[in-house]
């Protein structure tokens, strides 16, 4: 597939997706909006893909919506808010939590500017790694509106809620070493894209049936009550039993550690 303002390498199982709008520091525009959508779409059926890594061009993961590119045609405002029932997520909040219900771990690899919208975006992702320079912000406050794409299923789970109401009313700008130690970031390494990759590589090594389980029963039980919890796990260990991936993990463990691991199972 061809993309107007995304980048998208696969190598070794590792899908590199990067938002390529350097000159307009990766705003996001109606068709970046489209294309992160599509993306999402895309490598989730690839079952082959077994971590994301999400960066941004010319040294600056994204400044947020393009409001002037967006204000000129009003429509597309409409289009990514549009949803048919209120439950359900639309453009705007898929570009965040599709990142969530992918069976693939998604690390964000964050530098110079991730505000607003691409915080929202980054928070989707299951690591965050930004450079010592980085600064983020939820910024929704500074054009009088709430933030609604989504990042709230995520903040929740990071930081406390009177910190993230904190943010949420001042739409602060907040320097990476202070978001780490507040939780909204994982790492604050100088190369947060090598730092990414190692950590990509380490994960593809294991099962992508372990790993698509993982992913999606912590996502699902983090917040679950104990009963929801206890039958999650019992259901999606029985999906990896009778996957032929673990009969692999089990002979790499004993004496062909470097057979190589099938495609993820259809049924994550």
């Amino acid at each position: 597939m061809e993309w107007k303002y995304l980048q998208l390498n696969i190598e070794n199982s590792v899908a590199d997706v990067r938002l390529n709008r350097p000159e307009k520091f990766n705003a996001m525009n109606y068709e970046l909006f489209c294309e992160i959508d599509s993306v999402q779409k895309y490598l989730k059926k690839q079952r082959d893909v077994r971590v994301v890594i999400l960066s941004g061009a010319g040294n600056n993961f994204s400044s947020g919506i393009d409001i002037h590119s967006m204000m000129d045609k009003t429509i597309n405002f409409f289009k990514v808010g549009f949803k048919w029932l209120p439950w359900q997520a639309n453009m705007a909040q898929r570009v965040c939590i599709g990142w969530q219900r992918m069976p693939i771990p998604v690390i964000a690899a964050i530098e110079g500017v991730c505000f607003g919208a691409a915080m929202n975006v980054a928070l989707g992702c299951d690591m965050r790694y930004a450079s010592p320079d980085a600064k983020l912000g939820i910024m929704e406050v500074r054009w009088g509106m709430v933030p609604d794409m989504a990042g709230m299923d995520s903040l929740r789970g990071l930081v406390s809620k009177d910190v993230a109401l904190e943010l949420i009313h001042t739409g602060m700008e907040i320097p990476a070493q202070q978001a780490k130690e507040i939780g909204l970031v994982t790492r604050v390494t100088v190369d947060p894209l090598a730092e990414a990759r190692k950590m990509a590589d380490k994960i593809a090594e294991r099962s992508p049936d372990a790993t698509a389980a993982i992913k999606l029963s912590t996502h699902k039980s983090w917040n679950a009550s104990t009963k929801m919890l206890l039958a999650r796990e019992t259901i999606y260990q029985m999906a990896i039993i009778i996957s032929k991936n673990w009969r692999i993990a089990i002979a790499r463990n004993r004496k062909e550690p470097d057979r190589q691991y099938a495609p993820r199972q259809w049924w994550w």
